[in-house]
């Protein structure tokens, strides 16, 4: 997947109030990559890098956030690419979390569903703990009574 350039944006540490200049450009992590931001947060054991590449590969959608040359942030669609997508492996390295990423890069690649869904999408997600707070102020919702859904998930090992 190949993107137009890197388009630059500029973050607020919510702490500090520093500005910093970032990039992002509409790409899906590189293996290597998304294994220096999965070890950075200590979820190296949430994926099998046997097999991520793969996994990349069937994304519907990717972009990465850079600081200079390094990637420092990432998300990445998964779905049909017509009316069901899923928000995965959004993941921003711990030096950068203050500073918005997260949430720019999930309005970027809600923008993207905007422009290629042909009807109304729905979107889902799991979310982190840490993270509910991300995805709600972007008006993701809980599943509950009113949207008459409850997430689930379920592990099928691979048969021989």
């Amino acid at each position: 997947m190949t993107g137009a350039a890197p388009s630059r944006v500029h973050a607020v540490d919510r702490h500090t109030g520093r500005v910093t200049d970032y990039q992002l450009a509409d790409r899906l992590p590189t293996v290597s990559e998304h294994r220096a931001l999965a070890e950075a947060v200590d979820w190296l054991d949430h994926f099998d890098y046997n097999s991520i590449g793969q996994s990349l590969d069937a994304s519907q959608r990717g972009v990465v956030a850079l600081s200079g040359d390094d990637v420092v942030g990432m998300g990445r669609l998964v779905g049909d690419g017509s009316h069901y997508f899923y928000v995965q492996d959004v993941i921003v390295h711990p030096d950068h979390t203050d500073a918005g990423l997260a949430t720019l890069l999930v309005e970027r690649l809600l923008e993207w569903v905007g422009r290629v869904a042909p009807a109304t999408a729905f979107v889902g997600l799991f979310a982190s703990p840490e993270a509910v707070g991300v995805y709600e102020d972007l008006r993701f919702e809980r599943a509950d009574d009113r949207a008459q859904m409850t997430g689930m998930y379920r592990f099928v090992e691979p048969t021989p």
